[in-house]
């Protein structure tokens, strides 16, 4: 591991706390050391209270903060003194423990207090750093792990036996370090949790926590771990609607929608394929922390001790099955791991899914390092169980509120580069969706870089390029949910008389035809949406009001229509709704530039602001008016609607 500290880039955060933070950004820039807001970083520094009295403040990393991206503001000042008091005391519950850090906090706008601030507050040093390293953990998950760090480090380190943060593990702590600190030590180790380095500056703190992981590392490279041969499954296979099929099971178990993200890499196929599996992934997680980071379902008022023995039997059922392995140990597992898919992650979100597999990817690397050692060994299921379900973890969920309403589901908009369907992509993310954009356009690829979406270049009058994409979203986020049709094109003004064979067809072939196979395809993924599938299609004013020039136009939007209304009425029993919405002048799209919008506007002897409110109700029609609504009639407003046509047109005087 290379020591990333720079004097010259250190000099650009000032005072002890900006060093802090460009140390904690250090730190969280390796995954190796920590994943997805991991680890914590401290800082002590004094100060005078509002009496002109001394105080002296840990400053330590607030809960939900990253380190790779946090900000002083991500730190909470806590009273030192009030915090080492409190293991002066026999017992605390986690309550009167959670009561205790709230009140030690010396500014209110400051974030969450970490439970893991005792342990920086117990260490003597200016600075504490605290991250979970690979390679630690790699030797604290056997079961000679004491013995293997006192071979690396001898009594250079503190070992703490594993105990569940908040108060138990600050009592053992006083305790150990209070016998065992002295001027050699030169870090803390807490088995199957993690690694502490300390300093007087942040670059010794930061220069120490390296030189341990390098001490770890060198040791672990005396055991390799085997490179076995993967057996690599047939990359055209079809797989949406298994995937579709184990998404909807569980989602069904979590009681919400759930996204899943196949991964079928070298690392996790070799894994999955492993002759053990079936014992080594039911062993648990590296270090419980790591259950916290992808775990996001509160228990909701549910009876702790019932929910435990559900659990429980729920591992046991699937343990036996021997085409795949379940891990996290949940009803709802976060990681499915199958030598035929390799590893299958699972959250409420994109963002968790990736946090799933993230943390995976790195608990495979610590579990064959580990087996190379000796054998893998963590925390007991009842213990794991227990740390999720703690009352303090419990209580950070409930502090999040309620999911957006399209939590766990995944939208897929056509036309989506630009236009109305962009503004539909923005409309579902905004609510909460995993999405999927299509597009001839190659911009849609780069369209939004952010994990709940996905951009697929696509020519939907390819019907072998239509069902890749369908493939794609199963592979990405486990299925579908909502289907949004916006792709069309408005061919050039033409009389009947007048009209070309090969533009009626080809207007025929992307605005009818490409929409008729998209949903005939993706009728297998729908029909297994958790909340049942969903279908806006995009019409047109011209389909109540056609108008002179347009007859391809408006033929293909209205034959859409009517294959809409027969969908609704087959597919109603499969829980498909299917509604459409009737723009009209939407003018903020690619097609209308200002030359056009003022020539149309002189044309009929309007002002462009005059040309863009000729309606009923003189208001403009936008992209996002169309695209909110569309979002609507996938949301709960419509659950019992289908085949309905609503008008976005601000009032058309031929419509009504």
């Amino acid at each position: 591991m290379h020591n990333q500290w720079n004097p010259e880039d250190a000099a650009r955060f000032p005072g002890d706390l900006g060093q802090c933070v460009y140390a904690s950004r250090l730190l969280g820039a390796d995954p190796d050391l920590v994943l997805h807001g991991g680890g914590n970083t401290s800082v002590k520094i004094a100060r005078s209270t509002i009496f002109g009295e001394p105080e002296a403040l840990l400053y330590v990393k607030g809960s939900g903060s990253d380190l790779a991206t946090v900000e002083a503001k991500d730190f909470a000042p806590v009273r030192l003194d009030h915090l080492r008091r409190l293991t002066t005391l026999e017992t605390l519950s986690d309550s009167q423990w959670l009561n205790e850090l709230r009140g030690s906090v010396a500014d209110a706008s400051a974030p969450p207090v970490s439970v893991e601030a005792m342990l920086h507050a117990l260490l003597p040093a200016k600075y504490v750093f605290h991250t979970h390293s690979d390679a630690v953990l790699a030797m604290t998950n056997t079961p000679s792990g004491a013995e293997r760090i006192r071979a690396i480090y001898g009594e250079s380190v503190v070992i703490v036996p594993y105990v569940r943060p908040g108060f138990p593990v600050a009592k053992r702590c006083a305790a150990i370090f209070q016998a065992e600190l002295s001027e050699r030590t030169t870090g803390v180790v807490l088995l199957r949790h993690g690694l502490f380095s300390f300093g007087e500056t942040a670059q010794a703190a930061y220069d120490q926590m390296i030189s341990l992981v390098n001490q770890a590392e060198a040791y672990l490279a005396s055991y390799p771990v085997p490179n076995a041969p993967v057996d690599e499954p047939d990359p055209q296979r079809a797989l949406r609607q298994e995937l579709a099929d184990l998404r909807q099971a569980i989602s069904t178990a979590a009681g919400a929608p759930m996204i899943l993200s196949s991964h079928e890499d070298a690392q996790s196929l070799r894994f999955a394929q492993r002759p053990d599996l079936a014992v080594i992934s039911q062993q648990g997680p590296a270090t419980p922390d790591h259950v916290i980071r992808t775990k996001r379902v509160p228990m909701l008022g549910r009876d702790v001790a019932a929910f435990r023995a559900e659990y429980e039997a729920y591992f046991q059922e699937h343990q036996a099955r021997a085409s795949f392995a379940l891990t996290m140990l949940d009803p709802a597992p976060r990681v499915i791991l199958d030598p035929a898919l390799g590893m299958v992650a699972v959250g409420r979100s994109a963002q968790e899914a990736r946090i799933s597999s993230d943390i995976y990817r790195h608990t495979m690397a610590i579990i064959e390092q580990a087996t190379a050692l000796e054998s893998y060994q963590s925390e007991s299921t009842a213990e794991v169980f227990d740390f999720e379900y703690w009352e303090l973890e419990q209580a950070k969920l409930a502090r999040l509120g309620r999911p957006p309403v399209f939590t766990g589901e995944i939208g897929l908009v056509t036309g989506a580069a630009s236009g109305i369907g962009k503004a539909c992509v923005e409309s579902l993310l905004a609510r909460g969706a995993a999405v999927v954009g299509l597009d001839i356009n190659p911009a849609i690829e780069q369209l939004f870089n952010r994990p709940d979406f996905l951009g697929v270049r696509c020519d939907v009058t390819s019907e072998e390029q239509l069902i890749a994409a369908l493939e794609r979203t199963a592979r990405a986020f486990g299925g579908l949910d909502m289907l949004i049709l916006n792709a069309g094109i408005f061919p050039p003004s033409r009389r009947i008389e007048n009209m070309p064979t090969a533009e009626w067809r080809r207007t025929m072939t992307i605005n009818l035809d490409a929409n008729l196979i998209l949903m005939r395809e993706a009728h297998v993924l729908l029909k297994r949406a958790p909340r049942g599938g969903r279908i806006a299609i995009i019409g047109s004013k011209n389909v109540p009001a056609p108008g002179p020039g347009a007859g391809a136009y408006s033929a293909s939007k209205a034959a859409l229509n009517q294959l809409a209304r027969v969908v609704a009425l087959e597919w109603g029993q499969d829980r498909i709704r299917v509604n459409s919405l009737h723009p009209n002048a939407v003018f903020d799209t690619g097609l209308w530039t200002e030359e056009v919008l003022q020539a149309r506007a002189k044309n009929y002897g309007l002002t462009v602001e005059q040309y863009k409110t000729n309606n009923v109700l003189r208001v403009e029609v936008t992209s996002r008016d169309v695209a909110e609504l569309a979002a609507e009639m996938c949301g709960p407003l419509f659950a019992k609607t289908t085949a309905s046509q609503v008008p976005v047109d601000g009032g058309n005087e031929r419509v009504i």
